[in-house]
């Protein structure tokens, strides 16, 4: 019945003059992760805004990051809900290769990282208090140092999860550790776990597993999307130590990524796509939230993210809950629309690829056009600001809503170490960080050489 509807609506949304161009294809399965997210297509899906654009869509849930990138590789997914890393690894050829493009961002922010109650107890007494004797936030790895030593001196190595080699969450994590003094390993093209050198040895966890992993007690600690840390939290089995956005304010997430030759052959079902994504993000976000406990009702169901309601309700709504009864407001922890989040910057992607050559992932130096060229060739600012103008066009948007004139660079921001990251001068960037290759440094026979 509903699809019936579906196509009622969308034969009378056709004769509109706005759809003077047919969609070249208008049935499309798109992938995604049980993570909140996804939520600009659960929105656009039940909202009916892919209706109102003629698209058909199904919704399918993958099994993980892996398997999503193979369905859409191979076409049994024309796109998909994507770590931001995987359009830009598969275009450069680490892993699997292909060129994969996005023309929208689907959010900033939205993780976490949690450890276990026994680190967690280990880590307390090195971390300053406030007056009402909770934590002080943010907390430095600096405070997981000792605890790390102090598994290393017992013979027991100090395991972490992360959710996909290219992840933003593996970044993150690394990046926290780093600034804390503790090394998160190297990759080589000899040697891809990533734990060269290693003083805390990251590994592979689907997101929805991650909360059993470490009650299992085979990791010790995690970083993932929500509402996973929430989980470990509402079930008294870990406690969430900071989240991405202490790390960096409104820092890049997910992306909606597509083939390259899709975007060529369909380009106006690419604009109808882009076009429904935005109006999703727009109502996720609009009167500071107001839509949020109807998108946290949508999410909870069990072909979405499938989790409660109250979890994902905990950092969705404007909280984050750190330990159980330490509710603080974090507005902005889950962002859709605000700060040009769907705008796919290429700074954004720039400093992906800072952080895959820091961590050995990118093998060899490459000047600064590198960088930039690999940029313009995934993200396509141009794509999304055509369908936003169409949308501005119709009394659907506003301009002010959108980057207009932007050359594809957010404004350089300083991360919780204080250092600056600049888009422009990527390879300045890389050297100014603690731990990790600098220069023309490789891997050879697990030893970083100049």
């Amino acid at each position: 019945m509903k699809r019936l509807l579906a196509a009622l609506a969308a034969s009378t949304l056709l004769t509109n003059p706005a759809f003077a161009q047919d969609l070249e294809l208008d049935e499309l399965t798109f992938g995604f992760i049980k993570l909140t997210d996804m939520a600009p297509l659960a929105i656009a899906y039940e909202r009916g805004y892919f209706e109102d654009e003629g698209l058909f869509v199904t919704l399918e849930a993958q099994a993980n990051w892996r398997v999503l990138l193979d369905g859409v590789i191979s076409g049994t997914l024309q796109g998909a809900h994507m770590l931001a890393g995987q359009p830009l690894a598969a275009t450069i050829g680490y892993g699997t290769e292909a060129h994969i493009v996005t023309p929208f961002s689907m959010d900033l922010n939205g993780n976490g990282i949690t450890v276990s109650n026994e680190v967690w107890d280990m880590m307390r007494p090195n971390i300053p208090s406030m007056d009402d004797g909770r934590p002080q936030h943010p907390i430095s790895a600096a405070a997981l140092a000792p605890v790390v030593e102090e598994f290393r001196d017992e013979g027991r190595r100090f395991d972490m999860g992360m959710v996909f080699p290219v992840s933003t969450h593996n970044y993150e994590l690394r990046y926290w550790l780093a600034a804390g003094g503790l090394h998160p390993g190297l990759y080589s093209p000899q040697d891809i776990t990533g734990q060269i050198n290693a003083d805390v040895f990251l590994s592979v966890t689907p997101p929805p597993q991650m909360p059993a992993t470490l009650e299992a007690g085979t990791i010790y600690g995690y970083c993932v999307g929500e509402p996973w840390n929430q989980a470990a939290v509402q079930r008294g089995i870990g406690v969430a130590v900071i989240t991405d956005y202490e790390i960096w304010p409104n820092n890049p997430e997910k992306v909606f990524g597509l083939r390259a030759d899709f975007v060529e052959d369909y380009p106006n079902t690419t604009r109808a796509i882009v076009r429904a994504l935005i109006r999703a993000a727009m109502w996720l976000d609009e009167n500071d939230n107001a839509n949020r406990p109807e998108a946290v009702e949508i999410l909870s169901r069990p072909n979405y993210v499938g989790a409660d309601a109250a979890t994902i309700s905990a950092s969705m709504t404007g909280t984050f809950e750190y330990e159980p009864g330490d509710v603080r407001e974090v507005p902005d922890f889950n962002v859709f629309f605000r700060h040009n989040a769907t705008y796919p910057y290429y700074s954004d992607a720039i400093w992906y690829l800072t952080q895959m050559r820091r961590w050995g992932q990118i093998a060899e130096a490459h000047d600064d056009q590198w960088y930039h060229d690999v940029a313009a060739s995934v993200y396509r600012p141009d794509l999304y600001m055509e369908a936003a103008q169409s949308l501005i066009d119709e009394g659907l948007a506003s301009a002010e809503d959108f980057p207009m004139g932007s050359d594809g660079y957010r404004a350089p921001a300083t991360l919780m170490d204080g250092i600056a990251y600049d888009g422009h001068t990527p390879n300045a960037y890389i050297d100014s960080l603690p731990i990790g290759l600098t220069g023309a440094q490789r891997i050879e026979d697990g030893a970083v050489v100049n």
